[in-house]
């Protein structure tokens, strides 16, 4: 059996409608903090089990009789989410599994200007001491992030944000499907991967120029000081400890930890990875 956490979240959902597209739902578990929220994959034929990072002991009734088990990653931020993430890869290797997988980041690192990229090292380096087949799926930087701030730049015709730099920005579906020739492809991808992203990078001012493009509008960069943006989306009521956490976004795509591409995703897929430009083209039309 595979068991996928978070399967209610936007990217594990995603992952278990592909797995199913594989193999057969009574193979399949999920571990979700809400049991009630899967109930169309429990009428589908797949077992559905309360599991919560911050209580081992529902994770090991979760992970009973799994082969593998999908650690989706934790959405917490700062230190806890490390802890969190280690305390479901435990409860994994007490319940027996034969490999575990770990959705982490194509910037982890131990020195990361990103706290995710920080607590993913952490995770990575946990899981690689348990002992057993792992496999950390290094994921390129989500191009969802796009729904942050292009609506804003609709409104107003500027994105008003900190100094960036390149990002391979990366469909959720093609990671999704990466992550799923992961589960069902033995071999495919083991230890930690490569950064599994789209070949092509673009910074905001990137962004803006396709945005123009998309609608006929000029959309504007304009950079403004990381001390004048924290300020200014603080007193719109962002709180410090969220705006500093973006910050660490912007910090490390301009020092470069985002501006890495790798063929090994469209290698996978056996396909062209989705362009930025049709994330962005999906998101103008909503």
């Amino acid at each position: 059996m595979i068991v996928v956490t978070g399967a209610t979240g936007r990217l594990g959902r995603k992952i278990v409608e592909k797995l199913l597209d594989h193999v057969p739902a009574d193979t399949v578990g999920v571990s979700v903090r809400d049991p009630d929220k899967a109930a169309a994959l429990a009428d589908r034929g797949v077992r559905v089990r309360a599991g919560d990072f911050t209580d081992p002991a529902t994770l090991e009734h979760a992970f009973a009789d799994a082969d593998q088990v999908l650690v989706v990653s934790a959405a917490i931020r700062g230190p806890q989410a490390a802890e969190a993430n280690a305390a479901a890869i435990d409860a994994a290797v007490r319940a027996g599994v034969s490999r575990v997988l770990y959705t982490s980041h194509q910037a982890a690192s131990p020195g990361s200007l990103f706290d995710p990229g920080r607590q993913h090292a952490g995770t990575e380096k946990h899981l690689a001491g348990q002992g057993i087949p792992h496999t950390a799926l290094r994921h390129g930087f989500y191009a969802s992030t796009f729904e942050l701030y292009v609506p804003a730049a609709l409104e107003t015709g500027e994105f008003r944000l900190p100094q960036d730099g390149p990002v391979s920005w990366t469909a959720h579906d093609d990671l999704v499907e990466a992550d799923v020739v992961a589960l069902t492809r033995p071999g495919a991808l083991d230890g930690v991967t490569p950064p599994l992203t789209a070949p092509e990078t673009l910074d905001f001012s990137d962004v803006a120029r396709v945005l123009s493009e998309l609608t006929g509008r000029t959309i504007s960069r304009v950079v403004v000081d990381d001390e004048e943006w924290k300020a200014t989306v603080t007193a719109q009521g962002v709180p410090v400890a969220a705006a500093e956490f973006t910050l660490g976004m912007f910090r490390a795509a301009r020092a470069g930890e985002f501006a890495v591409t790798d063929p090994t995703l469209e290698h996978l897929l056996g396909r062209p990875a989705i362009p930025a430009r049709a994330v962005l083209e999906e998101v103008v039309r909503r």
